[in-house]
């Protein structure tokens, strides 16, 4: 029976500036889906800088290795961008008809872009139609296109389709909604901390009330740091970030903490313009993911901090797998750092 036949799986893949993760799942009974593939390849710390692919060679090499050692037959592939290049913007236009809408979105858009709208491919969402005669609520965003054509050219010269472009901190909504589902009313902080920057998706219910991605936090902050004040090598000083590296933690917690610090600092500052510029003023919990999201007592300091519980994102929860090809603790393990990808996979070409 070809019940999913119409329906074709994507590859999750997540090129983030420390590592590639892949996710593959299928659909499984109902609406539920079964993980059929998840690999992570590191990149070397200059191949991706802040976002920007610097050396692609190695990057295709990374994304072509990631495919055969984790056996990926799949062609189809999701991936994201963020930062400085992506802007999303929620906007009030008069109601109108669709046509009416696709015809003056771009003429629209030109006042709230930064960039020269010829730069940018402009996607669009209607949140709220409103009343006749009202306003409409859309969310507005626009990709600079020569990030997006670099992304995609590392896929296609790496063998694959690359047939959906995201934005992370959608990616990671839709993996969190997928495993989580929506509380109506409850506001929930999806926190990305990967490894040169920050995202951040503050979740109403099922609908995006504020993103923004902070482009001056990440990981590698505390890998730096370590490096630098205990004259270590870059990969002792990214598992002694995470607890592990055998050096005692007494000289290792006094740099982790300073570094959350300052992560917190900024942190703290878009939560603040969040509940400034919104009509939020609390956020009920706070959800960590990315690479980073595993930094040693970071989620508890994080709780302190904002007196909201923090969790760390578990993007397998509602995912069901094959405990004989997947390993529980290893997923345990790598979900924060696989949200992103998860959101991917999950997606359907044409959402």
């Amino acid at each position: 029976m070809a019940l999913f036949g119409k329906k074709k799986n994507l590859v999750g893949l997540d090129i983030g500036s420390s590592s590639i993760k892949a996710v593959e799942c299928r659909p499984a009974k109902g609406d539920t889906w079964e993980l059929t593939n998840v690999g992570i390849e590191p990149l070397p710390p200059e191949a991706i800088v802040d976002g920007q692919i610097m050396d692609s060679t190695t990057v295709i090499d990374a994304i072509n290795r990631l495919f055969s050692e984790y056996k990926i037959k799949t062609q189809e592939v999701a991936t994201a961008i963020s930062g400085n290049s992506v802007i999303v913007k929620k906007i009030q236009l008069p109601s109108m008809t669709e046509q009416e809408l696709a015809e003056s979105i771009h003429w629209e858009a030109e006042q709230y872009i930064p960039f020269d709208i010829q730069d940018v491919n402009l996607d669009y969402q209607v949140l709220d139609s409103g009343a006749a005669g009202g306003n409409m609520d859309i969310l507005l965003v626009a990709a600079k296109k020569d990030k997006i054509n670099d992304y995609m050219s590392v896929i296609t010269q790496a063998g694959r389709n690359p047939v959906l472009m995201d934005i992370d901190a959608f990616a990671l909504q839709n993996a969190y909604d997928i495993n989580y589902g929506s509380s109506p009313g409850r506001v929930v902080a999806l926190v990305n901390i990967g490894a040169s920057q920050t995202n951040i998706n503050a979740i109403k219910g099922d609908t995006s009330v504020f993103t923004r991605d902070i482009t001056t936090v990440g990981g590698n902050q505390y890998t730096d740091a370590i490096q630098k004040d205990l004259s270590v090598s870059f990969e002792q000083a990214e598992n002694l970030k995470t607890g592990q590296g055998g050096q005692g933690m007494e000289t290792v917690m006094p740099i982790i903490d300073q570094v959350t610090e300052s992560v917190l600092m900024e942190i703290q500052k878009t939560f603040d313009f969040f509940k400034a510029t919104t009509s939020e003023d609390r956020i009920d919990l706070i959800v960590l993911s990315g690479g980073s999201a595993r930094v040693f007592g970071l989620a508890d300091k994080m709780s302190e901090r904002f007196d909201t519980r923090a969790e760390l994102f578990d993007p397998f929860q509602s995912v069901s797998y094959s405990p004989k090809d997947f390993d529980a603790e290893y997923l345990q393990e790598v979900g924060p750092a696989c949200a992103i990808a998860v959101g991917l996979a999950l997606r359907k070409v044409g959402d």
